[in-house]
């Protein structure tokens, strides 16, 4: 299964990319700064992991995952621009094993001979996550030209536009606002939920509206509803699990600088694991690093080994696992075939991100 599962990835990969760079829209884009700004992660690959879920999820449910296509090439796009954004308030300079669109446009600022090279990186990076927000949204409209019902598009719109937003929206504040709180007031149901929000709701969008896509509905629909939740349960498992790579990984697996967590002070439950049993010490090498952007690389190597003594990783990855459970029992909903099969492996892959 995983050979069939890498050429289906490729195949969904090759599919959106191809909807996403050779386009009107894209060509159209000016001038070259927020062209290329607006193309730079689209270009640089990507796991297109919502864009298969949305697929596989029509072809589970007995759609034509060929004519949900540019629904999938939108739920990319409109992953990308939170990521710009994203890539922004975390401050990181690292995305998917190169420049983050704010630190490449900061350096591109040079041919502008701007005054001030790190203003301009920023302003290029939310503006090129604004066109990307735009186009998404006008692939997913186009998707009507497939054959789906005009009234079922206009509810998806309204969907990703309305609650799928607020939910990114909200987790994105609270993740921010629970930096700033100690570490024992942040429970662990208030990570989850989180997490729910912030990952969870545009892979639960993706799983629901590609079954939506296959039946012509989005809510009276129980395969739908089992879709879902897969799709939420299984955004929950990837992300702990993102998180556990974010303390044991490698720079070039994770795609992003690792320790950036812990300079930020993100709330994970591996951090709150590690925190209710440390001792004062211990909670002193956690704090030489927590929050601090100016950590040094012994700071926080010395607070991972702490996360690491300390259990917390285990933990997380238990809970990871449990999540991944419950997403797999959904699937018991659906009807037997290559599709559900595809969505299974998927989700387990998603939890071993060794590869």
């Amino acid at each position: 299964m995983a050979a069939d599962l890498e050429r289906a990835l490729q195949s969904v990969s090759d599919g959106v990319r191809e909807i996403v760079l050779d386009s009107p829209f894209a060509r159209a884009l000016a001038p070259d700064h927020l062209r290329d700004a607006t193309l730079l992660y689209p270009a640089s690959g990507g796991k297109h992991l919502r864009s298969a879920l949305l697929l596989w999820s029509c072809g589970a449910l007995g759609g034509d995952p060929q004519a949900a296509l540019p629904a999938a090439a939108a739920v990319e796009l409109y992953h990308t621009w939170t990521l710009a954004h994203d890539d922004i308030i975390d401050r990181d300079d690292l995305r998917r094993g190169g420049p983050s669109l704010h630190a490449a446009f900061r350096e591109r600022a040079a041919e502008l001979d701007a005054a001030d090279p790190a203003h301009y990186g920023l302003s290029v990076a939310i503006l090129a996550g604004d066109v990307q927000h735009a186009w998404a949204i006008e692939l997913l409209a186009g998707l009507a030209d497939r054959g789906p019902d005009p009234a079922l598009v206009l509810r998806l719109v309204r969907d990703l536009e309305g609650p799928v937003l607020r939910a990114i929206a909200e987790g994105e504040t609270r993740d921010l606002q629970f930096a700033h709180q100690p570490v024992e007031a942040v429970s662990e149901d208030d990570i989850l939920a989180m997490i729910a929000c912030k990952t969870g709701a545009l892979f639960a969008f993706a799983a629901a509206a590609g079954g939506a896509v296959a039946r012509g509905a989005l809510d009276e629909d129980p395969q739908v509803a089992a879709l879902r939740d897969f799709g939420r349960l299984a955004a929950i498992a990837f992300q702990l699990r993102d998180d556990v790579l974010g303390i044991t990984g490698a720079e070039e697996q994770l795609g992003k600088p690792i320790g950036s967590d812990i300079r930020e002070g993100k709330r994970t439950t591996i951090l709150r694991r590690a925190w209710i049993h440390a001792s004062p010490d211990e909670r002193e090498v956690l704090s030489r690093a927590l929050g601090r952007h100016d950590a040094d690389p012994a700071a926080a190597a010395a607070a991972t080994e702490v996360l690491l003594r300390l259990g917390g990783v285990e933990h997380t990855e238990a809970l990871a696992r449990d999540h991944l459970h419950r997403a797999l029992q959904r699937l018991d909903a659906l009807p037997a075939g290559r599709h559900r099969d595809l969505l299974h492996a998927l989700a387990a892959a998603m939890m071993d991100r060794s590869r």
